[in-house]
C-alpha cells in the first residue's frame, strides 16, 4: 500500500515537473507579445538572415520573421518584422540596414518616430503596417563612389582631349611666343623705365590739376546757385507781370464793352452826314444858282398837262411864277 502511494506520488511529481518545464520553455507568464510590420527594401539585403535582430535606437525590440522577393518587382525585397507590442513605431519611423562591427552581420535599425506623429496603421492595400525605409550607409557610399568615378572618367576624357597633339603644339608655340616677348621686354628695359617715369610724372600733374579743379568747381557751384536765384527772381517777376497784364486786360475789356457801342453809333451818324454833304456838293456843282433860288420844278411829262392822276386841275407852283 505504501509503495503504491509513493509510486503514484513520484509519477504525479514527475508529470508536474515536465509540464512546468514545457510551460517555462514556451514563456509562461513572461511570454512577450509581438506585432507584425512590413518593410520594403530597394537594395540588396545580403548578410541579413531570419531571426536577425531588429533594434530601435540600439535597443533590440524584435526579430526578422520573413525575407522574400516582391512578386510585383523582383528588384525589391519584402521584410517581415516581429516587434514587441508597445514599441513606439510611428508614421515617421524609418528602417535602415546596418552591419554589426567587423563581422558583417546585418540587422535592422529603426529610427525617427517623433512624439507628435501618430502610430503606424495598416494601409488599405497591405496586411501589415508598412515601415518606410532609406538606403543603408553602404548603398549611399556606393552611389557616391559611382558618381565620383563617373566624374573622374569624364574629367580624364576632357584632359585627354585638352592634351591632344594639336593642343600641345599650340601650347608649345604659345610658350615660344611668350619667351620672345619677354626677351623684347628685357632688351627695352631702359625705354620701359623711362615710360614708367613719364607716366608717374603724368599722374603727378594730373593729381595737381585735380587739386586745382577743386576751387574752380566750388566757384562754378556758387555761380550755379546765383543763376538759380536769378532764375527764381525772374520767375517771380514774370508771375507779377502776368498778374498786371491780366488786370490791364480786364480794364481794356470793360472799356471796350462801354465805349464801343457809342463809337459805332457815332461812326454811323458821321457816315450819314458825309453822304448828305457829298450830295449837297454834287448838287452845287451841277446847279450853283440853286443856293439862291432853290431847285427848279421838275417838268411835266407827256399827258400830265393841267391834270394829276385822279385829281382836278393842276395848280402852278410859286417857283414857276418866278421863272421868266
Amino acid at each position: 500500500m505504501n509503495h503504491t502511494l509513493v509510486g503514484a506520488f513520484v509519477l504525479l511529481l514527475g508529470m508536474a515537473l515536465i509540464a512546468g518545464a514545457l510551460w517555462l520553455a514556451s514563456g509562461g507568464a513572461f511570454q512577450k507579445k509581438y506585432d507584425l510590420y512590413l518593410a520594403i527594401e530597394d537594395e540588396s539585403v545580403a548578410g541579413l538572415n531570419l531571426n536577425a535582430p531588429v533594434k530601435y535606437n540600439g535597443v533590440e525590440v524584435g526579430k526578422v520573421r520573413d525575407i522574400q522577393l516582391d512578386p510585383a518587382n523582383p528588384e525589391r525585397v519584402r521584410l517581415l518584422f516581429a516587434i514587441e507590442r508597445g514599441t513606439p513605431v510611428r508614421e515617421d519611423t524609418v528602417a535602415v540596414l546596418k552591419t554589426q562591427g567587423l563581422t558583417g552581420i546585418a540587422y535592422v535599425e529603426l529610427g525617427g518616430g517623433s512624439g507628435e506623429a501618430p502610430p503606424l496603421r495598416v494601409g488599405p492595400t497591405e496586411r501589415y503596417p508598412v515601415i518606410r525605409t532609406k538606403p543603408s550607409l553602404s548603398t549611399r557610399l556606393e552611389n557616391v563612389l559611382t558618381t565620383v568615378l563617373a566624374k573622374l572618367d569624364s574629367t580624364s576624357s576632357n584632359i585627354d582631349a585638352i592634351l591632344s597633339d594639336q593642343n600641345r603644339e599650340a601650347l608649345t608655340r604659345t610658350l615660344a611666343n611668350m619667351a620672345t616677348v619677354s626677351q623684347v621686354f628685357a632688351a627695352r628695359a631702359d625705354a620701359l623705365d623711362a615710360g614708367i617715369a613719364s607716366a608717374s610724372r603724368t599722374f603727378g600733374n594730373t593729381a595737381r590739376a585735380t587739386e586745382q579743379l577743386g576751387p574752380l568747381i566750388e566757384r562754378i557751384g556758387r555761380s550755379a546757385e546765383a543763376l538759380e536765384a536769378l532764375g527764381n527772381s525772374a520767375a517771380i517777376a514774370s508771375t507779377r507781370a502776368g498778374h498786371t497784364v491780366d488786370a490791364v486786360g480786364a480794364d481794356v475789356q470793360r472799356f471796350t464793352a462801354q465805349t464801343l457801342p457809342e463809337l459805332q453809333r457815332l461812326l454811323g451818324e458821321l457816315n450819314v452826314l458825309s453822304t448828305s454833304l457829298r450830295r449837297v456838293s454834287e448838287q452845287v456843282e451841277r446847279n450853283p444858282s440853286g443856293l439862291l433860288f432853290g431847285r427848279a420844278p421838275v417838268p411835266e411829262g407827256p399827258g400830265e398837262t393841267g391834270t394829276s392822276t385822279g385829281m382836278g386841275p393842276a395848280t402852278p407852283s410859286a417857283t414857276s411864277k418866278r421863272t421868266p
